[in-house]
């Protein structure tokens, strides 16, 4: 049986990089692999699974006789070309922010609704936002057994979500604070430690800074609310009530949050933790009495949602308390767009 053709758009981005070293490391399913990205980046070359693979320029011909094309590209660019690629025959499977909202276009995670992606009037499939796939696997196993009414988060997102500028500005600011002994101090102002803040309204080494994404309404910010509405497509519960509070922090790669569940049933701490163990796509760390439990520098540069920190709350018999953290760049981003890819595939 002949294998599908992928073509791979925005393969020289951050997470196209990302996405080229998931390809090589999973199972081979593919056939005719290619690297597509602008026309300032075409004539590279590089290498998926050993193999020297020039990158063509995007263009309509480029998906002629493409199966599914991953788009790891700007919204504006997604939603220009990601029609052209489904008008063109591929399965468009975009990781950006363009149709996640879009009614014909289903949001997944194959761990929690692989099904949803067989009904796809656009020929579109959208990836979730990184905060978002940081917590939505573990989530979906405990939905599946206790049915999940509420969600109030508090996210910690890496500078790498601001893009290869979040990651060089949080470097430069280190280099300036390590060089400054009063830096972080009464008598050592950040602000004027590190001069420029890049892409984020405060400085952000030494710092936490309240704040990701674009203003909206009442205050609320674009990744808080992102959090809320993907919430509710994913797991199909359109009335699920969600409160988000993100957070930007002095970490490179890997976001966590703090997250509060409340569920339609009396819950069991052990019972949870026996599910999240179980549970694909998760990995359970939780002994604090042996001082174990998930940071963002164990996960990072792995595929699973880490969860750790399980309590039945205090309070309320019918609510959890935990602690996850993902790799923005991996599930987050790349490993979530190519599970989808292979879910499309394996219908083909």
């Amino acid at each position: 049986m002949t294998k599908p053709t992928l073509a791979v758009v925005g393969a020289t981005g951050a997470v196209g990089t990302v996405m080229l070293d998931i390809l090589s490391a999973r199972e081979d399913i593919w056939g005719e692999i290619r690297l597509v990205a602008s026309a300032r980046s075409a004539g590279r070359v590089l290498q998926v699974r050993g193999e020297d693979i020039v990158v063509q320029a995007l263009a309509p011909e480029v998906f002629d006789g493409v199966d599914v094309a991953m788009f790891d590209v700007p919204d504006e660019v997604s939603a220009q070309w990601a029609p052209i690629a489904a008008e063109r025959g591929a399965v468009a499977v975009d990781n950006s922010g363009a149709f996640r909202m879009d009614p014909d276009v289903p949001l997944i995670v194959p761990e929690v609704n692989a099904h949803a992606a067989l009904v796809r009037p656009k020929g579109i499939i959208s990836n979730p936002n990184c905060t978002t796939l940081s917590m939505i696997v573990a989530m979906g196993a405990l939905h599946a057994e206790y049915g999940l009414e509420e969600l109030v988060v508090a996210s910690y997102q890496a500078a790498s979500g601001a893009g290869q500028e979040g990651i060089d500005t949080l470097r430069e600011q280190y280099a300036k604070v390590s060089a400054s002994p009063d830096a972080g101090t009464r008598s050592g102002d950040l602000r004027g430690v590190v001069g420029d803040t890049g892409p984020f309204p405060a400085p952000l080494a030494m710092n936490v800074v309240p704040w990701a994404g674009s203003l909206k309404d009442d205050g609320w910010s674009s990744e808080e609310l992102k959090v809320r509405n993907e919430s509710r497509k994913i797991l199909g519960l359109r009335d699920l009530k969600v409160s988000a509070t993100c957070v930007r922090v002095p970490v490179i790669t890997t976001h966590s949050l703090a997250v509060h569940a409340r569920f339609s049933r009396e819950v069991d701490q052990v019972r949870a933790q026996s599910i999240l163990r179980d549970a694909e796509g998760v990995v359970l760390v939780d002994d604090p009495a042996a001082g174990e439990f998930p940071t963002p520098n164990d996960a990072v540069g792995t595929d699973p949602t880490w969860v750790g920190r399980v309590r039945r709350s205090v309070d309320d018999p019918q609510a959890l308390d935990l602690f996850v953290c993902g790799d923005n760049l991996r599930k987050g981003a790349a490993l979530n767009t190519a599970q989808i890819a292979e879910v499309v595939a394996a219908e083909l």
